[in-house]
């Protein structure tokens, strides 16, 4: 089956989780993704979170699809040898600090000089000029100056940061994006170009609502916990045995909304007939919206909204997530075997494709696995002969 960039080349730079996680979502679509790794152990994410049969889970969830390749990038012949590669790859993916792959003799006239047809894709902090860009980084931080925690958490309380790392996924993802946008410009003009794409940058840019009303107003949004910044009622209502998360986003699902709880009169109550007017009451209106669902459970109010248009659910764990009947359904849990440990299960594909559907073609490699099937593809010498001139 041909994928999307199935016949694409990526070499792969990177470590922990912001680079691995771009050249993963390139991997899952058809690339084929050499990971470079370097010291006695690779990737320092083989080590981390959970191990089961000596492997990673956390290391196997962000890079299946990719083979691995143990090269010292210091030295010479690895070197040498990554000029090579470079010399017939489509894409390169790092995430260093800027400026260290230039310290390693690969600025961009080298680059171009070794292709000019290759992408490349340099995922950073605070992105690769500016009065920051030699800042170390690291997800904490950036969902701190980004300004994404001071929006977090209810009124009145600190700032909270979100429990995934999220500034690095988002800073993955735009690069990936990059990447394939930078590969169909390359289809029509025949050069490579570079992809820049930082955690911060990419967290400011999505904001919303947020950072629009900010730019329009130049009033800060306020902390408003699990309420709906712009909009009432929306959040999270008791029920007689557990709380339901609601959504009635509009005029139209908010009267569904409180016709089907016995509240539809509210809407003709001079306190709740605008949004600004419900925003100013929010507290009175949500203590009236909380009796009235108190009087059934949570099971039969998710039932009754949903069915009658109203979006409705309840605050799950990751637990409940894996074994959602929807999730299963959509294959976002998936068992693949991993020789040498057994059966490791991951997250799948959120994005599917009718025709061309991502698959785990190979789950991930053993640190160096495949570094001597990479040598013979490059014609290579295995046993440490010095290369030719060519590179």
């Amino acid at each position: 089956m041909q994928q999307p960039l199935s016949g694409v080349r990526v070499i792969d730079l990177t470590r922990i989780l912001s680079g691995p996680f771009c050249t993963m979502l390139l991997g899952d679509m058809g690339a084929d993704v050499i990971k470079i790794e370097s010291g006695r152990d690779g990737d320092p994410i083989r080590k981390a979170g959970a191990r089961v049969n000596e492997l990673s889970w956390y290391f196997a969830s962000f890079n299946r699809n990719k083979r691995s390749m143990a090269l010292e990038l210091r030295s010479a012949r690895g070197k040498e040898i990554l000029a090579r590669m470079l010399q017939t790859a489509d894409v390169l993916v790092e995430n260093y600090r800027p400026g260290v792959l230039a310290e390693m003799g690969f600025d961009d006239e080298r680059l171009r000089q070794l292709n000019p047809r290759l992408v490349v894709a340099s995922i950073t902090g605070y992105g690769t000029s500016g009065p920051y860009a030699d800042r170390p980084a690291f997800d904490f931080v950036i969902q701190a100056m980004s300004g994404f925690m001071s929006t977090n958490g209810p009124e009145g309380t600190p700032p909270i940061r979100s429990a995934p790392p999220i500034t690095d996924l988002v800073a993955g993802l735009y690069a990936a994006y990059g990447v394939v946008n930078a590969l169909r410009t390359r289809d029509r003009t025949g050069q490579g170009q570079r992809v820049d794409s930082s955690m911060m940058g990419g967290m400011v840019s999505m904001f919303a609502y947020l950072t629009s009303d900010y730019l329009a107003t130049g009033a800060l949004p306020q902390r408003t916990g699990n309420d709906h910044p712009i909009t009432a009622p929306y959040g999270l209502f008791s029920t007689s045995d557990g709380e339901i998360a609601v959504a009635p986003s509009t005029d139209e699902i908010l009267l569904r909304f409180l016709t089907l709880i016995g509240l539809a009169h509210l809407m003709d109550d001079p306190r709740f007939k605008t949004n600004a007017l419900r925003m100013f009451h929010r507290k009175e209106l949500n203590a009236m919206i909380d009796e009235q669902l108190s009087g059934d459970t949570q099971a039969n109010w998710i039932r009754r909204l949903n069915e009658g248009g109203v979006p409705c659910g309840k605050v799950q764990d990751i637990g409940e997530v894996m074994r959602d009947p929807q999730m299963l359904h959509q294959e976002m849990v998936l068992d693949i075997e991993h020789p040498g440990h057994g059966q490791v299960k991951m997250v799948g594909f959120p994005v599917k494709l009718s025709g061309s559907p991502c698959v785990v073609r190979h789950p991930a490699p053993e640190y160096g696995q495949h570094t001597a099937e990479i040598m013979r593809e490059l014609g290579l010498a295995e046993d440490g002969k010095p290369l030719s001139s060519a590179a």
